[in-house]
C-alpha cells in the first residue's frame, strides 16, 4: 500500500477518480479507518455546500470542479507513529479538498450570472425586434396609411408610409452603398423647425426600416450622407427628399 492512495481521498468523494481509481481506492477503504472517516466526513461537507447551489447545476459545473481539483494539491498524511499527527494531517487534507469545492462552486456561479445575464440580453434584444415588427405590420396594413416614395440621388429609393391612426411612419430605406468613411442619416423637417435627426446608420448600411412616432406632424423626410456617427445638422444637398 502506498502513501499515494490516501490522496484519492477528496478526488473520490467528488467523482474524480477513473475506474481503475475507484476500485482501487474502495479497496484501500475495506483496510483504512482514517480513509473512511475522511471519505464521510468529506461527503457531507460536499452536500451542505451544494445546498446553496443550484437546484439543477449547469452541465460544465462538473468540469469547472475537476479542473480546481487538478490544480489543487492535496497534502498527503504524515506517517509519523506519534498519533496527534494522523488527525492534523486529515484535517489539512480535509480542507484542501473542501476549499477545491469552494473554490469551483464559485467560479462556477460567476461563469453562470454571466452567461444569464447574456442570455436575458438577447432575450430582451429578441422581444424588442419582435415588438418592432409588430408595429412596422400594423402601421403599413393601417385603413388610413399613405405612401411616398423618393429615388436617392446616389441609387436606390426611400418609401415612407405614415398613419394618422398610429400617429407614426414606417421609414424603409433601400439605397446603394455610400464612399468608405460615410453613412447615411435620416433627417425629419416640420413646419418652422430646423431638421432632427432620425437616425444613423451604421458604416457600410445601405438598407434599413425605422418606426418614427409622430411622423404624421412632419412635412419632409430626409436623406443626407454623413461622416461616421452622423452630424448635428444636415450636410446638404439632401440625396433624397420625401415630402409628406
Amino acid at each position: 500500500m502506498t502513501t499515494e492512495i490516501h490522496t484519492l481521498v477528496g478526488a473520490y468523494v467528488l467523482d474524480a477518480v477513473d475506474d481503475i481509481e475507484r476500485a482501487s481506492f474502495e479497496r484501500h477503504l475495506r483496510e483504512c479507518d482514517s480513509c473512511r472517516t475522511e471519505v464521510h466526513e468529506l461527503s457531507e461537507t460536499a452536500t451542505r455546500l451544494a445546498d446553496n447551489t443550484w437546484s439543477v447545476p449547469p452541465p460544465w459545473l462538473r468540469e469547472n470542479v475537476l479542473s480546481e481539483i487538478g490544480r489543487t494539491r492535496q497534502l498527503p498524511p504524515k506517517v509519523d507513529a506519534a498519533p496527534p499527527a494522523r488527525p492534523a494531517a486529515r484535517w489539512r487534507r480535509f480542507t484542501a479538498a473542501a476549499a477545491a469545492v469552494v473554490a469551483a462552486v464559485g467560479a462556477g456561479s460567476a461563469v453562470y450570472v454571466v452567461q444569464d445575464q447574456r442570455v436575458r440580453e438577447e432575450q430582451r434584444v429578441a422581444a424588442a425586434a419582435r415588438s418592432d415588427e409588430a408595429r412596422v405590420r400594423a402601421i403599413l396594413s393601417a385603413p388610413d396609411v399613405v405612401l411616398k416614395k423618393q429615388d436617392v440621388s446616389t441609387g436606390g429609393r426611400v418609401t415612407v408610409a405614415t398613419s394618422q391612426l398610429h400617429n407614426a411612419g414606417v421609414v424603409m430605406l433601400a439605397a446603394d452603398a455610400v464612399p468608405t468613411g460615410r453613412v447615411f442619416q435620416l433627417w425629419t423637417i416640420r413646419p418652422g423647425g430646423a431638421p432632427v435627426s432620425a437616425g444613423v446608420l451604421h458604416e457600410g448600411q445601405a438598407a434599413d426600416v425605422v418606426v418614427l412616432n409622430g411622423l404624421p406632424g412632419a412635412t419632409d423626410v430626409g436623406l443626407t450622407i454623413e461622416p461616421p456617427r452622423g452630424s448635428a445638422t444636415p450636410t446638404l444637398p439632401m440625396v433624397a427628399d420625401v415630402k409628406l
